[in-house]
């Protein structure tokens, strides 16, 4: 019995001008969202912040996923880099100098597991005027296929576009800056998600251009 593949068990069925389209032509976008230090903010700050946050949820008439993403980060780059520096060390202090941050730098990764953490709002939005076609299958009741026109997309896209620029504003408004994801960003994330491992030695897949939109 063949395996299924990982996308036969995915809601996506294609990513296009930075836009998710799912199986049930609803739409997705993601943003990704900047942090800031809470701790560090006075009590006065950290009031504002609130309040301005709950101004923002409340002003919202549709839904906003809020995902929080941690895992490990990856520096191996740094430390070839650091290698690298150390070779091309005229003086021999500094040589040995390099030679030690960087031995001191893997140590402390070794030694502790430091996790990286990236915020992203998802937020939908379902066509309404779209077409549905009835076809009579084996089944008794009716099955329903959903398409997506050209015209519909573009239309449904700049109303999801709309909301994006409500949200990223309403963040702004909280001392946090948005932006959204590019075809290539979100074919990344999900398959980050799904191959946390390879993500983690700093490994990704190359996109093919036809992906690209």
């Amino acid at each position: 019995m063949p395996k299924a593949s990982a996308q036969s068990f995915l809601e996506i069925d294609q990513i296009r001008e930075g836009v998710i389209i799912l199986k049930s032509k609803g739409l997705r976008a993601i943003l990704m969202v900047s942090s800031l230090n809470f701790a560090l903010k006075s009590e006065d700050e950290q009031g504002a912040i609130i309040y301005q946050f709950q101004d923002f949820l409340n002003s919202l008439d549709f839904s906003v996923q809020i995902i929080v993403q941690s895992r490990k980060l990856n520096i191996t780059g740094y430390l070839e880099s650091l290698g690298e520096l150390e070779k091309d060390q005229a003086n021999d202090l500094m040589k040995i100098q390099t030679a030690e941050y960087r031995k001191f730098i893997e140590g402390l990764v070794k030694g502790e597991t430091i996790m990286s953490k990236s915020f992203y709002a998802v937020l939908p939005f379902s066509p309404i005027n779209i077409q549905k076609i009835q076809i009579k299958g084996i089944m008794k009741k009716p099955k329903k296929i959903i398409s997506l026109t050209e015209e519909g997309f573009q239309r449904a896209k700049t109303q999801l576009w709309q909301r994006m620029e409500f949200v990223a504003l309403g963040l702004r408004r909280c001392g946090l800056q948005a932006v959204p994801l590019t075809s290539p960003e979100l074919i990344e994330l999900f398959w980050t998600l799904y191959h946390p491992k390879e993500a983690e030695v700093g490994y990704y897949p190359e996109v093919p251009p036809e992906l690209i939109t």
